[in-house]
């Protein structure tokens, strides 16, 4: 199982300007900037609520049989998947709202001293309460996620919020909810036999997992031999480059659909047409991610 809810990345989606400098800006520069970054939250809220009515629609058609198909996800049928966003949205919603302010290192505390895995943390409360049936699952699912779209919608980008493993961003707490509920509605459209078509709404999760690579790597107990690119085709057909301020050392390029099946852990590297070029290009490609260990 994967949890891209579990993010913690050491930057986010878009890096804010140190509040020293912000406060040096001029006023107009200072004005553009705040505006360019409550733009960005916009979109990515505006993605995410489209995502979650294409899942709505996707479990609006379950009858009694249809959620206890089993998904790509171990273990986990179509009422288990949708049970666990449900709650993952709930504590975003939290997070959100600052009820979690007080785990200063997470929710689950310093990782040196966890004693449960995340994947055994989720598994866990998922069993819990899998036993309260498909339309009990889907009226909290829905009751959730429209919740967290009220709260993001009012809520500064830049502040910072409590997560399973760390502190960062709303914004980046807005994405990794977007990235999650990509990754599961595919999951739930595969047990349903239904082919989702990706959009280019996906470019929040491809400039997520490429902002957190270092993190990838720290996590693995490794680090980049220098700065990585992409040069992915999205959905539409656009080119989507992102290349960081010096000259890359890595270079990935293909399909974005791939990028993020692989980083969502549903498709392995050797089976996409993605190609590397560069120290890392394997090494990226194994451990890109939208999610924490």
């Amino acid at each position: 199982m994967s949890y891209p809810w579990l993010m913690f990345p050491p930057s986010d989606a878009v890096t804010p300007l140190p509040i020293s400098v912000r406060h040096s800006l001029p006023p107009v520069l200072r004005c553009t900037a705040e505006a360019g970054r409550f733009r960005v939250m916009a979109g990515v809220i505006e993605d995410l609520a489209v995502q979650h009515a294409e899942l709505r629609t996707l479990v609006g058609r379950c009858n009694d049989s249809d959620w206890l198909r089993g998904t790509p996800c171990e273990g986990w049928d179509v009422g288990d998947v949708l049970l666990h966003l449900a709650m993952s949205d709930e504590l975003a919603v939290a997070s959100a709202r600052g009820d979690l302010d007080s785990f200063s290192e997470g929710v689950l505390g310093p990782r040196v001293e966890n004693r449960i895995t995340v994947d055994a943390a989720a598994a866990a409360q998922v069993a819990s309460e899998r036993a309260m049936g498909g339309a009990a699952i889907a009226s909290r699912w829905d009751t959730s996620s429209l919740h967290l779209l009220a709260e993001l919608r009012t809520g500064d980008p830049h502040r910072e919020v409590t997560w399973i493993s760390g502190r960062f961003s709303l914004l980046t707490l807005a994405t990794t909810r977007l990235a999650e509920s990509w990754i599961h509605t595919g999951d739930i459209a595969s047990a349903l036999g239904v082919e989702v078509v990706p959009t280019d709404r996906i470019r929040h999760i491809v400039r997520l997992a490429w902002r957190t690579l270092p993190y990838a790597f720290e996590e693995a107990g490794m680090s980049l031999s220098g700065p990585v690119a992409l040069d992915l085709v999205g959905p539409s057909g656009d080119h989507w480059t992102y290349a960081p301020d010096d000259a890359p050392s890595t270079t990935i390029s293909g399909s974005a659909v791939e990028f993020c099946n692989v980083a969502g852990r549903r498709i392995a590297p050797d089976s996409t047409d993605l190609v590397g070029v560069g120290p890392d290009a394997q090494t990226v490609l194994s451990l890109v991610r939208t999610y924490a260990l």
